[in-house]
Order: C-alpha cells, then sequence, then structure tokens
C-alpha cells in the first residue's frame, strides 16, 4: 500500500532542509560570461540526465556552479537504459547501495521508498525495482532543482574563443546552439563508442538481427527461435525477455567453457579501491582493469533461474559464432562447434571504444589519446580492446594526443563507461557515485578557478570590508 503524498511532500521539504544546513560555503564565486553570440555562456553543460548527469548537476551546484544545464535527447523519464533495454526485473546492486544522494541521508532511494510505501516495505524489499529506481531518480531530479532540457540531443562540439559550441538538436528538428565553458558527457555505456556486435551478424538484414541495446519488439518473437550471443548479464536478460514473449526456443551462445558467475565489481566495492584507484601509475590501473575488465560482468542467480525455469531455453557453453549468412528468411550461424540456423539473433556484446563514431566528436576525435598512446603493458598482459579506451586525466577530461594541437579537450570531460580504464567505476555505476562524482565535480571546480586566477587575484586585492568598527 502507498503512503500517503503528504510523506514525500515532508520528505522534500526535509531534504531542502538539510540542503540549507550544509550549504556552506554559499559565497558565489563565479561570473557570467558571454559567448560569441552576445548571449550568456553556460559555466558547465552536462550532456546526459540518466543517474550520472544528475549526481553530476547536484554536485556542481552544491559547489555553487549553479549556472548550468543538463541536456538529454530523450523524453521526461525515459533518460538511461530503465525504460528501454534494460531487460533485468530489477537492478543488480543491493539495496542499500546509495549514489545519486551524494551522501545527504534525506536523499537516498530508502528515505524516498519509505516515505512512498511505508518502512516495511523497504525491510521486505530485496533489490530495487528498476521502474522506482527511474521514477526515484525523476525525485532526485526535481527536489534539488536540477535544471534539465529534454528532446534535446548534442551534434556537434567546437572551439570557440575561450570556451565550447555545443550545437544542439531538438525532438522536432529544430537547431540551435549554446556555448558553456566546460562540458561533461555522463552518456552512458557508448559515450565514447558504439554498441558493438560482429561484422558479420551487422551484414545481414536489420529484421534478422538486433544487439541487446536496440528497441527490440519481443512480441514478434512469439512462436519463433531466437539465438543470443553472450553471457553476461545482458545477454541472459534478453535471453528471458525472448522466452517470456513466448518464443518456441531460446539459445543463448558462450564462447568460454563456462559462464562466468563472478562479479569483480562486487569485489572492488571498498573505499580503498574506489577512492585512490586513479591515482595509481598506469601499470597497476591496467594490471586491475585488465583483469576486471577481462573477467566482464558476471550475472546473478535470479538472472540465470529467470531463463533456467524455461524448458525451451538452451545454454550452448565453449561456442562461439564465427560466421553468419540468411538463408530461406532466418540467419544460419556458423560456430565453433558447427552451424545453427535462428529466426532471430541477439548480441549481448556490449560497447566498443570508437571516437570517430561519434559526430559530436568530428573535427578532434583523432587527437583523443587512448591508453595504447600513453601505455605500453607486458606482453603478457596486451589488450587491443582495453587499449582503445581514452586516457583521461586526473579531473575526467580527454587528454590530446599530440599536444597543442586541440587543447580545449581538457574542458570536455567524459564520466561515462569510457572512463573506467583511468578511475574505475565511476560514470555508469551506482557503486561508485559517492566518490567518483565528487572527484569529477571537484576536477571541473578547479579548471573553473583556475582559469579565473587573474579575476580572483584582483578581487581580493581590491576586498575592503572590515570585520570590525574601530571607535
Amino acid at each position: 500500500m502507498l503512503d500517503s503524498p503528504n510523506k514525500l511532500d515532508a520528505l522534500s521539504a526535509q531534504i531542502r532542509s538539510d540542503l540549507d544546513r550544509i550549504a556552506h560555503p554559499r559565497q558565489p564565486w563565479l561570473e557570467p560570461k558571454t559567448g560569441p553570440d552576445g548571449k550568456p555562456v553556460f559555466d558547465v553543460a552536462v550532456v546526459g540526465a540518466g543517474q550520472s548527469g544528475i549526481a553530476t548537476a547536484f554536485g556542481l551546484m552544491r559547489a555553487q556552479v549553479r549556472n548550468i544545464l543538463v541536456i538529454d535527447k530523450a523524453e521526461r523519464g525515459m533518460e538511461g537504459p530503465w525504460r528501454t533495454y534494460a531487460r533485468m526485473k530489477t537492478l543488480r546492486s543491493p539495496k542499500d547501495f546509495t549514489g545519486p544522494d551524494l551522501d545527504l541521508p534525506s536523499l537516498t532511494y530508502q528515505s524516498w521508498h519509505e516515505a512512498r510505501f511505508g518502512a516495511e516495505s523497504w525491510a521486505a524489499l530485496d533489490l530495487i525495482p528498476k521502474e522506482l529506481w527511474a521514477e526515484y531518480l525523476l525525485f532526485v531530479r526535481d527536489v534539488v532543482g536540477v535544471p534539465v532540457e529534454n528532446g534535446t540531443a548534442l551534434r556537434r562540439i567546437a572551439p570557440a574563443g575561450d570556451c565550447l559550441r555545443l550545437d544542439l538538436i531538438m525532438s522536432d528538428g529544430e537547431t540551435r546552439t549554446i556555448y558553456a565553458r566546460k562540458i561533461v558527457l555522463a552518456t552512458g555505456q557508448e559515450g565514447a563508442g558504439l554498441w558493438w556486435m560482429p561484422e558479420f551478424i551487422r551484414a545481414l538484414p536489420p529484421h534478422l538481427r538486433a544487439h541487446a541495446a536496440d528497441d527490440i519488439a519481443f512480441e514478434r518473437l512469439k512462436g519463433t527461435t531466437v539465438a543470443v550471443l553472450g553471457a553476461g548479464a545482458s545477454a541472459f536478460d534478453n535471453a528471458a525477455t525472448a522466452l517470456e514473449a513466448g518464443a518456441s526456443e531460446v539459445h543463448l551462445f558462450c564462447r568460454r567453457a563456462t559462464p562466468q558467475t563472478i562479479q569483480p565489481y562486487r569485489w572492488l566495492t571498498f573505499a580503498g579501491f574506489l577512492r585512490h584507484f586513479s591515482e595509481l601509475d598506469d601499470a597497476w590501473r591496467w594490471r586491475f582493469m585488465s583483469q576486471i575488465l577481462g573477467l566482464r560482468e558476471g550475472f546473478p542467480q535470479e538472472t540465470y533461474d529467470r531463463c533456467r525455469r524455461h524448458a525451451n531455453f538452451i545454454l550452448h557453453e565453449g561456442e562461439a559464432w564465427t560466421g553468419a549468412s540468411e538463408t530461406g528468411g532466418r540467419a544460419r550461424l556458423t560456430t565453433t562447434k558447427g552451424s545453427f540456423e535462428a529466426d532471430f539473433l541477439i548480441c549481448g556484446t556490449g560497447v566498443e571504444m570508437d571516437f570517430s563514431a561519434r559526430a559530436e566528436f568530428d573535427g578532434f576525435a583523432g587527437n583523443i589519446a587512448t591508453w595504447a598512446d600513453r601505455y605500453e603493458p607486458p606482453a603478457e598482459e596486451r589488450d587491443e580492446r582495453l587499449a582503445r579506451f581514452p586516457y583521461l586525466g586526473p579531473d575526467f577530461a580527454f587528454c590530446e594526443k599530440v599536444s597543442g594541437l586541440t587543447p580545449f579537450l581538457r574542458d570536455i570531460h567524459l564520466f561515462a563507461i569510457g572512463s573506467t580504464m583511468s578511475h574505475g567505476p565511476s560514470g555508469s555505476s551506482i557503486n561508485a557515485m559517492t566518490t567518483a562524482v565528487p572527484k569529477l565535480v571537484s576536477g571541473v571546480t578547479r579548471g573553473l578557478f583556475e582559469a579565473d586566477l587573474d579575476r580572483h587575484w584582483r578581487s581580493l586585492q581590491r576586498y575592503d570590508v572590515p570585520q570590525a568598527i574601530l571607535r
């Protein structure tokens, strides 16, 4: 049973009161700037209004960086994966992991859930339903006053004097340009590349295949044979969704001898790693992330059980896809163990780092430094996939491959899955949010402060407000 709406109103009032009590230092410290178009420049533009974008904006606002704008191409409520391609029933994180609240107890999911459904409901809850998480994120956004413009996509970033130009396109096709001193790309999984699938699968007609992140009409799979590539959590989620939609058979192909069930992100969720991983030298960062990302994301028991409860679920272990063709309106797969035919293919194959695939990076993608540009691991640790990740500065900013060609990269901060090699779990992980967001915000504010040092020095020299009156 839902609790009275008055409890949510009371919680909102409590949050605002708590924020007012911890607002120190309150003093504004940024001055308005004018862009090339004669209009005000935003201090920070945040691209993406999912959980990372909202938490980043909230952190900036607490640091008195309030001249900001958050944009998202999705309509309100559809930001992030929770109501689109996230096909699990619940979050995978334990319910007591905090994140967007940034350590404010009254803003935690638990506080919201108890106000919405009661303390007994929270006590009985195992994992957080994804739809409730999406609803909670909207609550956070509204109660702290994050300025979000939905239905607005980023088309291109370009330098413009001492700021950056963002070319935008709205859902109705209208275009416009804004300017910002800093950009934070809170763009989730594919923010530094694209959703990846083998080229021989991409070459098939679109009606025969999809990526797990695509908008899949599962109702059309009723009575069909579906093949899923990959054995991570997302692959199992898509297999389960197809089964629940009435597919006659769902075959999941795992290239490993046995599926990965270890979740390394549970191991690393301790303060030492989350706070200080990014401070390690390149050799140690590479070593840790090579092990962690090499394991990939293990699936939890409930994800596996969701598939195994269907007798028409078939798991193929140690069998990778090596080729594909269209045969009589179906897809014929070549695997390491033979061949297989299916009516529809789903690739749960994750993302690939590819800056050239991002239209907004046009003009500077080739000068974004990667790990391949900065570090050569021992032969036994080499991994071309990891080497393509961007090599980020301590403030999450892009670095130049060739110094001096694109100096404005220092003002573009990536807070997404592409941050992982440099900063560990950060822009796409709930477990790291309480440590990663403050680190990002600190980096952004440091850049804004240093850019205005002359003004701050002159302000100090002119400061003449007495603390006492001598009589």
